[in-house]
């Protein structure tokens, strides 16, 4: 039994060390990251007044180029042109309402 209790206390230092490291590293993370890390998608706002065109898209950098997000339920308070926002969104079975622009629905929402 005693060597059991030897043993733990010689092995604490290490896994408490290990431990404080990979909560440094957390710390040392960007808010970008952590963003990404939890799901979000980066986007810009982008409203639009012209005719057949949707009223508010998103625009998103992707690896392929740009491509935009029709959001059917984005609450009034966002449709900022230029406004950066965090949101994880699901994608919609129906029509498009504008050429450019897939139909989604917005689950979670976040301004830089």
């Amino acid at each position: 039994m005693k060597k059991i209790n030897v043993l733990l206390l010689l092995l604490f230092p290490i896994i408490s060390c290990n431990t404080i490291d990979k909560a440094a590293f957390a710390d040392n993370k960007t808010d970008e990251q952590v963003m990404i890390m939890k799901g979000y998608l980066a986007g810009e706002v982008s409203v639009s007044k012209k005719e057949g065109d949707c009223p508010v898209t998103i625009k998103i950098p992707g690896k392929n180029g740009i491509y935009y997000l029709d959001p059917i339920n984005l609450e009034e308070k966002y449709h900022i042109n230029g406004l950066n926002v965090w949101f994880k969104y699901g994608g919609l079975r129906r029509m498009n309402r504008c050429q450019k622009a897939n139909p989604v629905t917005i689950n979670e929402i976040v301004t830089d």
